[in-house]
């Protein structure tokens, strides 16, 4: 599903700006799948080299990547066929036991319960109270069931290799992570000025720290936790940074039971509430974070008008994606796929009003994919050439300087284009 809103007045400065909402890891697998489709389908977008990235929980993850120049291909190969020389991504780091705080806590079991005996001899009957007994002893309740600093570490190494930078203020466009402090509820956006020399992996794994899966992550004395507790894309802070086109993504979507196909095997619709409390729950997340970002979204054309907007979202009807456990690993290449055709659908059923839009902006849409009803999310994915850290160092230098020479070229030729009227005609790649 295809959300956009056209500018009232398009600026010429060609400034994009991406924002990727949170989701779990089936949200992340998601979003990587409608980002491979864009990238495969969108003639002039070059994801690697947007003016400014935004992401929340899985989406951070995608968006430091791209941010870091890390194409829609090679994390493909990481987190989908596992064909990359780069890195090798194993779920089992997301899922380590949160072994060191159970024993922490459960250390302090002896001086609350020597507290709690002094308190039952002295008013037995209040020290029995179910709500007291919950308030002694909560506190031996692990805030997390994982630790993520196998995450960090993952994406440190990454982020740290291939000259790739771990460091916001060295990147090559503005990226920003977003958490919100336990403590206050307030969302703190690293990258920005004050936040921006948290290392860009302690972000992401602050950002992503789902309550209750993970534990909060400690940075400077604060105590953070995902980012979409307070809004679920935050699209306005790429908004307010004077960009010409803005694209979103956001993988989760209430389920729209009546309208969908039944499920293999079911001889007629059932509710969601005969999926019991985990159905009932999973539909809950999803309409509240929606809600959230709709709201927002009704708003941003009326603030910023003069902005081309985006946003691709999962179909309603989709019960494969909805059945789905947000947390699984396991249904990665399959969501992904999923993402891949939808996001080639929208594409194909919006190209007449999307064409005049992206063309102002130097992008076009290339026909043989969007066209394409049977392409697969592999079929653009051979087998990168094995590089060492010298040869990929030397490939990101050379790709520097095409870079260079094409916003050199691109200046010399756009007088002679307006001069003949040629200008909003066929997108050219997008320097």
């Amino acid at each position: 599903m295809l959300s956009l809103h056209s500018a009232q007045k398009r600026g010429s400065d060609g400034r994009i700006g991406l924002a990727i909402a949170g989701g779990g890891p089936i949200g992340g697998m998601y979003e990587l799948g409608a980002l491979r489709a864009m990238d495969e389908a969108m003639d002039g977008l070059d994801l690697t080299r947007m003016d400014c990235y935004v992401g929340v929980s899985s989406g951070a993850f995608l968006a430091a990547g791209l941010a870091n120049r890390m194409s829609t291909a090679e994390m493909c190969r990481i987190f989908i066929t596992g064909t990359s020389d780069d890195a090798e991504f194993r779920p089992e780091i997301f899922l380590k036991p949160n072994v060191g705080e159970y024993l922490r806590r459960a250390a302090t079991l002896p001086r609350l319960y020597a507290d709690w005996a002094r308190r039952l001899m002295l008013n037995p009957r209040k020290a029995t109270r179910l709500s007291d007994l919950i308030l002694r002893f909560g506190g031996l309740v692990p805030t997390g069931l994982f630790d993520s600093e196998g995450v960090e570490s993952f994406l440190r190494d990454v982020f740290t290799r291939r000259g790739r930078s771990n460091d916001f203020r060295t990147l090559g466009a503005d990226l920003f992570v977003v958490a919100v402090d336990l403590d206050s509820g307030e969302a703190v956006r690293f990258g920005e000025k004050g936040w921006d020399g948290v290392p860009i992996s302690q972000a992401v794994q602050a950002s992503s720290a789902l309550p209750g899966l993970y534990s909060p992550v400690q940075i400077n004395g604060r105590h953070f936790l995902d980012g979409a507790l307070r809004r679920t894309m935050h699209a306005s802070t790429v908004l307010e940074r004077g960009i010409d086109l803005m694209i979103g993504i956001n993988p989760l979507v209430p389920f729209d039971a009546g309208n969908a196909a039944p499920q293999a095997g079911e001889e007629e619709r059932r509710g969601l509430a005969s999926g019991g409390l985990p159905a009932v729950l999973s539909q809950t997340l999803r309409t509240l974070l929606q809600s959230r970002m709709q709201i927002g979204m009704e708003k941003y054309p009326h603030q910023f008008p003069n902005i081309d907007q985006l946003v691709f979202e999962p179909n309603a009807e989709d019960s494969e994606l909805f059945f789905t456990n947000l947390f699984s690993f396991s249904a990665r290449h399959r969501v992904c796929q999923l993402a891949y055709r939808n996001t080639l659908a929208d594409l194909r059923k919006r190209a007449d009003v999307l064409r005049p839009m992206l063309a102002a902006h130097g992008i076009g849409l290339r026909d043989e994919i969007i066209n394409d009803r049977h392409r697969s999310l592999l079929d653009g994915l051979d087998v990168a050439p094995r590089m060492t850290e010298t040869t990929a160092r030397l490939r990101r230098a050379l790709d520097d300087v095409d870079q260079v020479v094409a916003k050199r070229r691109a200046r010399r030729t756009a007088p002679a284009l307006k001069s003949t009227g040629r200008v909003g005609g066929k997108a050219s790649p997008r320097a």
